[in-house]
């Protein structure tokens, strides 16, 4: 009997170091095809943007393609639960932001993944400042009577986001929070098809991130009130801060990362976070980020480590500002 158990044990130590061996084969040949790249939002929003142009690099880097798939839904929370629940063989990755990997969890309570605990950080790629926005007829004219007009009449304006959890939606609550109001949201399936309504004339005003907005504002298609960051932003420099333009208390700049399902091997996301830093550090994806507004992160924010700290303290920053849906 002893010599039987004995021999189980043994033959069990060599699966399991065949399989350490298997999965170590797999991580250093990764990736031996294409790579799925998770955008939780419609096409031509500020998160699909970012992901397209450093994933073109990234995939130059590792030798096969990765395809984007726009997700939509739920603030950006059903493609992120799909991602929690993809295999974590480093072929099914996200482009998460501050609405999918923060905000999400004060604002559903009944969340079917968790950010700290369903996914492997690989790298932050980009900062994105956050705008107070309007349609182009819009009757204030600057931030001070905005605040004004809304309060005045927060029963009749309505503001565009992107789901309930994404960054807009976000932002804007934080916004509303400030000024004491509740205005009426409307909801779209992305920040790219609310954007849309907004130059259309359909919505009154919402709060986006800048890589969506600078082609519209430099066209006059729209206004632009203030950027909520301690400082002019270059791509569009005559457009003030909310400290110069009344609202210091206002500060909201949201960020877009990728993210691997938990158990992903380490030396995968180590691949994937070398071939992000690389992209981010190409002169001509800094300057297509740069020149949508984005601000790209310093080298040690690119790490997972800070990634995962940044996620962390962006989750307690904003439990308090956002209630649960009900």
């Amino acid at each position: 009997m002893t010599s039987i158990r004995a021999l189980t044990c043994a033959c069990a130590a060599v699966l399991a170091s065949l399989c350490g061996f298997v999965a170590s084969g797999e991580a250093q040949t990764y990736p031996t095809r294409s790579i799925t790249m998770i955008v939780p939002f419609a096409a031509g929003g500020p998160t699909d943007v970012v992901a397209r142009i450093v994933t073109s690099h990234m995939a130059q880097t590792l030798g096969q393609s990765i395809i984007i798939e726009n997700v939509v839904g739920a603030g950006g929370t059903t493609a992120t639960t799909r991602a929690a629940r993809a295999a974590n063989d480093g072929y099914a990755l996200i482009t998460g932001h501050m609405g999918t990997h923060a905000a999400s969890v004060p604002l559903y309570p009944k969340l079917a993944y968790h950010p700290e605990k369903d996914f492997e950080p690989i790298a932050l790629v980009a900062g994105t400042p956050i705008l107070i926005l309007a349609r182009k007829d819009f009757p204030p004219k600057d931030l001070k009577e905005f605040i004004a007009y809304v309060k005045a009449n927060a029963e009749k304006v309505n503001a565009a986001h992107a789901g309930v959890g994404s960054v807009s939606h976000a932002s804007c609550e934080l916004l509303h929070s400030i000024l004491d109001v509740k205005p009426v949201g409307v909801p779209f399936n992305g920040t790219g098809p609310a954007m849309n309504a907004l130059v259309a004339g359909q919505v009154d005003y919402m709060c986006d991130q800048i890589v969506n907005a600078v082609p519209q504002i430099n066209a006059n298609t729209i206004k632009a009130y203030a950027i909520a960051t301690p400082e002019r932003n270059p791509s569009l420099p005559n457009v003030p801060t909310t400290a110069e333009a009344g609202l210091p208390t206002f500060q909201a700049q949201a960020w877009n990362a990728m993210f691997a399902p938990k158990g992903t091997p380490p030396a995968i996301v180590a691949g994937l976070n070398a071939a992000a830093v690389k992209a981010l550090d190409d002169e001509t994806v800094k300057k297509r980020l740069l020149d949508l507004g984005s601000v790209i992160p310093d080298p040690a924010d690119r790490t997972p480590e800070a990634l995962a700290a940044l996620v962390k303290s962006e989750i307690a920053k904003w439990t308090p500002v956002l209630k649960p849906v009900t």
